[in-house]
């Protein structure tokens, strides 16, 4: 269950054959290879640019294997011939089992030219074999140049021209959010949340799922003087919990009201998935998992304002293929600071 694509991000993610590609409310987009599946070694590309004429791209190519040691170096070969010319080894950064290849400038340019044509890319390391298709590259390049408005102008990947320049980014969004104020002990915060759930129960029986595993982590949090912010969890599986949130009125359980969590077309508004409250910054992360390991799915977030929550940041990964959460397209972002 993933909660649906905030309205106010761009389109979801295109997909390009192998390939997809989705740009965010600035016009900010980012090309990502599909890796293979069952491959003892994930492999894939990840290109973004920011919006706007000094717009760069940034390509890095990714490696995730169940190595003691990860390489130092690797070689590579686009459709058998070494890349970049003269064929030296390209250094990697490792953390953990995720291994990294970020491109030069230069190198970048030269890939995207070679994509023209090029139907693959091939790595090769001591212990690693790997390959990533092509096969889309350039139709998702030639994507985003049309939504940054780059099409026949210099500045674009695919089809350049001689004249004109891109528009500049629309401006970042601020987000203030304001920390939770007030005292509610634990104890009087739990009876909170028991009484809301008894609540909800008699208006409607089947909205939240009843049971010693699913109560346990229900949650209450004071907003201000006089409204708390209450989580109901409704469901529990292996990996996925779905977080009811509603605002209470001076403990008044009868008149709470669910949260609208804006730009969010599930059925249920006030429900996200895996959602967590931070009482010190106000702010609600939600990390819905399309499969236990974490490698697709959505994520993203709210923050208290004082009045109402308003959208932090989205992201989303239809595709289960070994993709972190780090690298998952973004389709809103936000600045986000602290009320005073």
């Amino acid at each position: 269950m993933l909660p649906a694509l905030a309205q106010a991000a761009s389109p979801e993610p295109k997909g390009f054959r192998d390939w997809m590609a989705g740009c965010d409310n600035l016009k900010s987009c980012t090309a990502l290879s599909v890796p293979s599946d069952a491959v003892d070694t994930t492999a894939y590309l990840r290109l973004e640019r920011p919006a706007g004429p000094d717009g760069a791209s940034k390509l890095v190519l990714r490696l995730r294997g169940e190595w003691q040691k990860p390489p130092l170096a690797v070689a590579l070969k686009l459709d058998g011939v070494a890349f970049p010319a003269g064929g030296k080894a390209m250094p990697v950064t490792a953390d953990a089992d995720l291994a990294s290849v970020a491109f030069q400038p230069a190198e970048t340019a030269a890939f995207i030219e070679a994509a023209r044509k090029a139907t693959k890319l091939s790595v090769a390391a001591p212990g690693v074999l790997a390959e990533v298709s092509l096969s889309g590259a350039v139709a998702a390049l030639l994507w985003i140049d049309e939504q940054q408005g780059r099409l026949n102008t210099p500045s674009a990947l695919i089809r350049k021209g001689s004249v004109g320049t891109a528009p500049a980014a629309p401006a970042l969004p601020v987000v203030t959010a304001k920390p939770a104020s007030g005292t509610l002990s634990e104890k009087n915060g739990k009876a909170l949340a028991t009484a809301l759930r008894k609540q909800i129960k008699q208006r409607d029986p089947d909205q939240c799922e009843d049971g010693e595993m699913t109560t346990k982590h229900d949650q209450a949090w004071p907003l201000d003087g006089k409204r708390s912010l209450v989580s109901l969890t409704c469901s529990l599986g292996a990996y996925n919990a779905s977080n009811a949130f509603w605002i209470v009125e001076n403990g008044a359980v009868a008149s709470a009201r669910p949260v609208e969590f804006p730009q969010n077309d599930d059925s249920e508004k006030n429900v996200l998935i895996n959602g967590e409250f931070e009482p010190k910054t106000g702010r609600i992360d939600y990390f819905a998992k399309g499969r236990g390991i974490g490698d697709c799915g959505a994520a993203g977030g709210y923050a208290w304002t004082g009045t109402s929550f308003a959208l932090t940041g989205f992201s989303m990964m239809g595709e289960c293929r070994g993709i972190g959460s780090d690298d998952w397209i973004t389709l809103f972002r936000s600045e986000v600071r602290t009320a005073k």
